[in-house]
């Protein structure tokens, strides 16, 4: 997903899951921050104090920098979450090891993920730690099939989609196809063609599987779900038992679904200002609500937090030390994102017989 998906789309599964807009504003800017948040190391301050944090994406999705996209430590817990073939912790799937490290929606693994989440609802953070699982449990939907490694099977060719435009495009044919072969890592050999919502498409992978995806349903059901996940949080449901929460309410489903399939700007950030003109003209039954998202800059978590207005952090920066910084949302991301890293990683993988970074 893109910055439409992971902010607006959580946004709107938040709210509907009885977060009020204070708590959803919260969740929705924690989950696209995940694919924000590029800068890492120690936040120095003029009284001495330090803050470690570590990044959850890269500066760009250039899916030709292979020694920097190959940190599993950043695709596994975040973007690329290992489904075991969605089978249960002490079964594998049939074939070789890569077939476990695979994206599945909704699987075991997804599934884990989020109750280790919920133990965390009674900490500072638990909000946005909530937003961070989002944002992964939400890509197992876009991400299906792909593996957050270096692997044949991320591979493509012959992709044909419902945007001709796109698919008689000289360059992203030329493109994929050295992707393909040298980078096979997460989805880069297909480009942008997982994370927009409108697409319906099919390829062939590494091994001539036959791979066919209607981005419309794979993105309504994501938002159902997440909605449903969201729902047993707030009911302290530590199971997610997601089939006894109502989900989205039928309406708002289908204005959503219609949505999904009639913005079809190229630009996730074009997409996204769709979005959220939508939800602040009342498009949808918890009523009009204008909701914002800044990145980077005045404005920003980073800049209300320890007055960083520059997009990248050289290290050699000294911040002015403020008692409210403790209580920050960017200082309560950033200890989000290491608890949900450490439990993915140290916890929940190792159930299923994975071992990553």
């Amino acid at each position: 997903m893109q910055i439409d998906g992971h902010h607006a789309l959580t946004y709107i599964a938040a709210r509907f899951a009885g977060f009020d807009k204070r708590q959803a504003a919260v969740i929705a800017y924690s989950a696209q921050y995940v694919d924000d948040a590029t800068n890492f190391g120690v936040i120095h301050f003029n009284n001495g104090a330090m803050y470690s944090r570590i990044s959850s994406a890269h500066k760009m999705l250039d899916y030709r920098n292979s020694e920097a996209l190959a940190n599993h430590r950043v695709w596994v817990p975040f973007h690329f979450l290992p489904g075991n073939g969605n089978k249960p912790a002490g079964e594998n799937p049939t074939g070789s090891f890569i077939n476990k490290l695979v994206c599945f929606p909704n699987s075991y693994v997804a599934i884990n993920m989020l109750q280790a989440c919920a133990y965390d609802f009674d900490k500072p953070y638990a909000l946005h730690r909530l937003g961070v699982a989002m944002h992964a449990y939400a890509d197992t939907w876009t991400h299906q099939n792909f593996a957050g490694v270096n692997n044949k099977i991320n591979e493509a060719s012959n992709i044909v989609s419902s945007s001709k435009s796109m698919d008689k495009s000289f360059v992203n044919k030329i493109v994929n196809y050295f992707l393909s072969e040298a980078f096979p890592l997460g989805h880069g050999a297909v480009l942008s063609y997982p994370d927009r919502p409108y697409l319906v498409w099919e390829y062939r992978n590494g091994f001539d599987r036959l791979i066919k995806r209607n981005n419309p349903e794979i993105f309504i059901d994501a938002t159902d779900k997440m909605c449903r996940a969201m729902q047993c949080f707030r009911a302290s449901d530590l199971t997610m038992n997601l089939e006894s929460m109502p989900g989205l309410p039928v309406d708002d489903a289908e204005k959503i679904r219609s949505l999904l399939e009639s913005v079809k700007n190229d630009n996730g950030e074009d997409r996204h200002k769709k979005w959220l003109a939508e939800i602040e003209k009342g498009s949808f039954s918890f009523g009009p609500e204008k909701v914002q998202y800044t990145a980077k800059g005045k404005g920003s978590w980073k800049h209300q937090s320890i007055g960083q207005l520059n997009a990248v952090d050289t290290g050699k920066e000294v911040f002015e030390y403020k008692k409210s910084f403790l209580s920050s949302n960017w200082k309560l991301f950033h200890d989000a994102l290491q608890a949900h890293r450490f439990d993915i990683l140290h916890d929940v993988l190792p159930k299923y017989g994975i071992c990553a970074a």
